[in-house]
């Protein structure tokens, strides 16, 4: 059986559901290097941030989940390969954070706000591409590729590679 340190990394991408054109396509370049690095992107499966780093992952052919605040599959954005629908609306911010290895967070929004508070709150690993400056323990950084590098640096520290 494969041990925690063999499993793939899980990288909860996290965002306003309202980009501006910069930050759809920083967030689609976030979802392309998670999976050019053999990763699982996960996010909230519905539009903005999720669907553009979803759209990024899927053009790299990595695998997309998508935690749903509504009651039914259909609402995900059409780049989700795994839709979990929790009918929970904004609670289901906490089964995202959960599920994810390493969070990075694309610009702002008060659901962005919440996943962050939660993850510092369980100590997990924030990576900061113009989001919400609460904390210094969000690592802040100004491009994608930076952002999936030290997001698996990380990683690897917690799981003592």
């Amino acid at each position: 059986m494969a041990s925690l340190r063999d499993k793939k990394i899980v990288v909860g991408v996290i965002g306003t559901s309202e980009p501006d054109a910069a930050l759809s396509k920083i967030a689609e370049g976030v979802g392309r290097e998670v999976a050019r690095q053999g990763c699982v992107l996960i996010c909230g499966g519905l539009g903005g941030v999720m669907e553009y780093a979803a759209k990024g992952a899927k053009k790299e052919d990595g695998l997309t989940i998508g935690i749903l605040p509504t009651e039914t599959k259909s609402s995900a954005n059409p780049y989700i390969d795994i839709a979990i629908a929790t009918g929970m609306g904004e609670a289901r911010n906490i089964i995202l954070v959960k599920s994810s290895d390493v969070l990075i967070a694309v610009g702002q929004g008060l659901g962005t706000l919440s996943e962050i508070s939660f993850a510092l709150k369980l100590k997990k690993p924030i990576i900061g591409i113009k989001t919400w400056n609460i904390s210094e323990q969000i690592l802040v950084v100004d491009n994608p590729v930076k952002a999936v590098k030290e997001a698996l640096s990380l990683v690897s520290v917690m799981r003592g590679r």
